[in-house]
């Protein structure tokens, strides 16, 4: 058993593990705020998190045509289908495909098609948003530079493209509003 009038200064050892426990404390607490402006720098900025979602009013483009917006500093392509080409994409055999995946796949809707429009070989922007551009053997994307072609659904059917065009993860806000991120 112990005497707390025999320890030093006659401070028993509940009154010193408390102090140890309290200065502890302080100090984690001390630690953590002095390093809070620090950690709160590693947060996203104002402009980056901007960047995330971009919202597309779709009601200005008609059937057969296509539009590129710019989503996280990269073309989007977005294409209002028009049936023959909804047709075609949906009657692709998967086994014909090079990065097989079904056209429902690649669309919420099947009129409208969003698509990132980077070429997956070197990153080259494909040819075929405007009507007078050469889109390829599938009427989809061309890409020039090095000549993969791509259908009306975006996918790789010739060249050395090893992949499909990205699927941006978007969502119908409604019927015209498409927000994309």
């Amino acid at each position: 058993m112990t005497d707390h009038a025999s320890e030093p200064g006659g401070q028993p050892e509940s009154r010193r593990d408390f102090l140890y426990l309290s200065v502890g404390l302080f100090s984690g607490v001390g630690t953590v705020l002095a390093m809070w402006p620090f950690i709160h720098s590693m947060n996203p900025s104002a402009d980056v998190l901007a960047l995330s979602t971009t919202e597309v009013d779709l009601s200005p483009i008609e059937v057969g045509q296509a539009i590129t917006v710019i989503w996280q500093q990269k073309p989007v392509f977005i294409r209002r289908r028009t049936a023959e080409e909804i047709q075609t994409a949906e009657q692709t055999p998967d086994a014909d495909l090079p990065d097989p995946q079904s056209d429902a796949d690649r669309v919420i809707k099947p009129e409208w098609l969003v698509v990132v429009g980077v070429c997956t070989h070197l990153g080259c922007i494909p040819l075929g948003q405007r009507s007078t551009e050469p889109r390829g053997d599938w009427n989809g994307w061309f890409c020039p530079c090095h000549g993969s072609h791509y259908d009306t659904s975006g996918r790789i059917r010739k060249g050395p493209a090893p992949e499909n065009l990205f699927v941006p993860k978007y969502e119908f806000l409604d019927d015209n509003t498409i927000k994309i991120g």
